[in-house]
Parts: structure tokens; C-alpha cells; sequence
């Protein structure tokens, strides 16, 4: 290996804010050379760099074990796998085949359920956007519609009045759980009557039936107490519908927001410490409902998770293409996947591994992605030894939201890979090339380059 001479750097020492819990990040030495029993070089020789890798038999016992938790506690619990949070047709497949639902909040992701053979009954369609058309399709479906705002309601009576049938639907709700940011966008709100309004208005026009009740609190939430609360209120407002209106809710629908692993910017402690285990969510959810429901009235437990579900199943490995020295002697690392591909990365620091042991001093580092934007960091305060070019990183609890939030941007998407139950190495999505960025484009005949290969200009 060939050794370069570094002009020596003093740096000011930055000692933090002190605080109770912890000190600066320790040096990060952890190495990590296989992903679900692959080999990293083995995947990085034949699927190249950066690679998203997913492992089959985790995220299968990730769910296994939620599903567990609730379904020991309370008789009749259904998943929704949340579609937004990864989109990828073999992610949904395992679900799927795994007894979750697809929860749906747009009109895309309504077509990919529907082009993966989902039967209307096994769809949840939430979200604040439900075109006329795909809420049209959705009624004649058979599809679970949560409603969102009053515009929706008076499109699913036209629909009713056009398929001469009363709709059932369900009623989305925000309410106060005691937790901040409150989630108040979407849905009616309870505490202020806005919600009972809604119900009076879909009364009093006919068309419509309210079935269950829907509600999201928020993500990544580290409260369990606050999913009991949510219960409480949700259950005594459908007792409240059912004796105005005789309508009994069939279903209670949570939403998700469960936390993963991951670890929030800002908090000190590792995610061991802070995320409480499932069946803590598992008992408060459970036992507010035990606690608030009337004798004989079961209804079905809808739980719409993603975060948790999927999170801790995704890896990425990047790869070191370049080192430096910023102005304030702060050594500087290059890797080849930003966030484009990490764009959770502005609210979460990653788990980062080594794919091999390397020996020096560890000193503070920032880790840039390939993008020439300076927002492109995806660790601004790593200790790390002195990493050589093509040392690769393993970024670990990036399944969540990365694979459908990352941007078509400087960069070419990477493949995506799944390791099998078996152990086996599948391709699931292709890396992109210059087709899939140019297919939907046009040029005008009267831009194309001439035959010299330049661009003429009108004089």
C-alpha cells in the first residue's frame, strides 16, 4: 500500500454542551464483512456500488414477531403493509404472502397493488389525494375507504348516486394524545366536534354508512401510552356514532408510526435504550381496547406499520472514492451514495460499519455523498481511523422510506438486491441507465444536434 505525506493539522478542541447521558460519539471500529451470510465483496464484485441489500428471513421475522405481539393479546388483528414506505414489488410481495393488506394514500400506489393481483378486499385507501376516478374504482372494488375531508364525501355520494348503492366507509380522525408535533393535517379533528359534524353531513345526505374509524398520531413514536389514549377516544367516538345513527364500527384502524432501530438526529442514547419493545405497544393498544369496548363487541384491530416492519431488514453499501481536508482540518470522506439514495439521512444517523479492520488514530469525520450540493453529508460527526480509497461502508436500518423517497438526482438509481431465506442473491430492481432517464423525454426536430455533433444557433 502506498503511504502519502500529510502536512500536519491542529485542531481546536470541541468539548460539547455537557449533559447527563453521554460524551462525544465513540470511534467507530465496528466491522461488518457479510449482510444476511453474503459475502459484501461477493456482492459488490457482482452487483457494484452503492447496492441496496435487503435480507428476506429478517423482515419476514420482523413481522412474524409484531403480528405475534397483538394477535396473542386481541382475537382478530389485521396489518396494512404501509405501500409508502417501500414500494418495491418483491418488499410488498413477502407481506402479502405474510397476511398484510396494502395500505394505499395515493393513486400510483392504487396501480402498483392493483398490478401485484391485490383483490379490493385486502386494500386499505387512505391519503388526502383519491382522484375521482381511482375512488370510483375503489367503491366498485370493494376497496376499505378512510375519508379524509369533506370534498371526499361529496364525491363518494355522487359516486353512490351513480352506482345506485349506499357506500360504507370509514372516518378518518385527528385527535390529542398528549404528544407533540400533533398530526392535525389529515382527517377531522375530534375534540373540536369537527369530526361529529362530518358524521351528522354523511347522515344527513344518505348515500354513505360510516364502518370504522381510522387515525394516524404520528412516526416514530416512543410513547406507548399515547397509542391508549388513542383508543380510548377512538372507541367511545364510535359508541357515540353508534347511538345517534346505529352505525356499529366494524374496525379500528391505528395506523402506524411504531419506531424502528434507527436513531433520531439529536438523541443520546442508542436506539437499545430508547425504542421500547413491541409488546409494550402490543399491551397498551390491547388493553385500552379490552378496557373500553362493550361486552360482545369485537371489532377487527387494523394496524397500518411500516417503519418497524421494514427498517432494520435494509442495508447499503458505499464505497470511499475520495479523502480530504476541509479549511478547519476536519478530515473529509467521498463515498459514492448521498442522499439521494439516503434521504432519511436529514432526520437519522445510521448504523455505519467497516468492511474491513483499519488500524490508526480515529479522529472527528464527515461522511459526503457524491452530489454537488453541500447538504449532501450523510454523518457530520463520525470518528473514524484514517479510511483508505475503496474502503467500503455498511449503512445499516435504511429500509424504511429510502427506496421511495430517493431522488433521480446527478446520480444513476443503484441496484437493489434481495438475500433469500436460503441464502440465495436476487436481483429485485435493476440500477438505471441513460434510457430510463431520457424515455419520457421529446426533442423537437428542430433542436436535434447537426451533423458536426454541436447545437446550431440562430444568428
Amino acid at each position: 500500500m502506498v503511504s502519502y505525506y500529510e502536512k500536519p493539522v491542529i485542531q481546536r478542541l470541541h468539548s460539547g454542551l455537557m449533559n447527563k447521558f453521554a460524551g462525544t460519539k465513540p470511534p467507530q471500529r465496528q466491522v461488518k464483512t457479510t449482510i444476511a451470510g453474503v459475502k459484501v465483496d461477493d456482492l459488490v464484485e457482482q452487483f457494484g456500488s452503492p447496492l441496496f441489500v435487503y435480507n428476506e428471513r429478517g423482515l419476514r421475522r420482523q413481522f412474524r414477531t409484531m403480528r405475534n405481539a397483538f394477535a396473542t393479546r386481541y382475537p382478530d388483528v389485521t396489518f396494512g403493509w404501509s405501500y409508502k414506505t417501500n414500494y418495491l414489488k418483491s418488499i410488498c410481495a413477502i407481506l402479502h404472502q405474510e397476511g398484510a393488506m396494502a395500505e394505499l394514500v395515493s393513486k400510483m400506489e392504487y396501480d402498483k397493488a392493483k398490478a401485484l393481483g391485490i383483490p379490493g378486499n385486502k386494500i386499505i385507501l387512505n391519503g388526502p389525494h383519491k382522484p375521482f376516478d381511482t375512488l370510483e374504482a375503489a367503491v366498485r372494488d370493494g376497496v376499505t375507504i378512510n375519508i379524509d375531508h369533506l370534498d371526499e364525501i361529496e364525491d363518494l355520494e355522487a359516486i353512490a348516486t351513480r352506482l345506485e348503492q349506499t357506500i360504507s366507509v370509514g372516518l378518518r380522525l385527528n385527535l390529542d394524545v398528549g404528544i407533540q408535533p400533533r398530526w392535525s393535517r389529515f382527517g377531522f379533528n375530534l375534540e373540536s366536534g369537527q369530526a361529529m359534524d362530518a358524521i351528522v353531513r354523511i347522515a344527513k345526505g344518505g348515500k354513505l354508512r360510516i364502518k370504522g374509524l381510522h387515525s394516524h398520531i404520528g412516526t416514530y413514536i416512543l410513547e406507548p401510552d399515547a397509542y391508549s389514549r388513542q383508543v380510548e377516544k377512538m372507541v367511545k367516538f364510535g359508541y357515540e356514532i353508534e347511538e345517534q345513527f346505529g352505525w356499529r364500527m366494524e374496525y379500528i384502524d391505528i395506523g402506524g408510526g411504531f419506531p424502528s432501530r434507527s436513531r433520531l438526529k439529536g438523541t443520546y442514547h442508542s436506539a437499545e435504550v430508547i425504542v421500547p419493545p413491541i409488546d409494550e405497544y402490543a399491551d397498551a393498544i390491547c388493553d385500552a381496547l379490552w378496557d373500553n369496548l362493550k361486552p360482545g363487541h369485537q371489532p377487527k384491530l387494523i394496524i397500518e406499520s411500516g417503519r418497524a416492519v421494514i427498517d432494520e431488514a435494509g442495508s447499503l453499501i458505499t464505497t470511499v472514492c475520495g479523502t480530504k481536508r476541509l479549511p478547519d482540518g476536519t478530515r473529509a470522506y467521498v463515498v459514492d451514495a448521498g442522499v439521494n439514495l439516503l434521504f432519511t439521512s436529514f432526520w437519522y444517523r445510521f448504523d455505519l460499519a467497516l468492511d474491513r479492520p483499519v488500524p490508526g488514530a480515529c479522529e472527528p469525520s464527515i461522511i459526503y455523498g457524491p452530489l454537488c450540493m453541500n447538504i449532501d453529508a450523510i454523518d457530520e460527526g463520525i470518528s473514524l481511523p484514517p479510511l483508505p480509497r475503496g474502503t467500503r461502508l455498511i449503512v445499516s436500518t435504511v429500509g424504511a422510506y429510502n427506496n421511495t423517497q430517493w431522488m433521480q438526482f446527478i446520480e444513476y438509481r443503484p441496484n437493489v438486491v434481495l438475500v433469500t431465506e436460503s441464502g440465495d442473491v436476487e436481483l429485485i430492481r435493476s440500477a438505471e441507465d441513460l434510457s430510463d432517464l431520457e424515455r419520457r423525454e421529446h426533442l423537437p426536430p428542430r433542436l436535434a444536434p447537426q451533423e458536426t455533433g454541436f447545437l446550431s444557433a440562430k444568428i
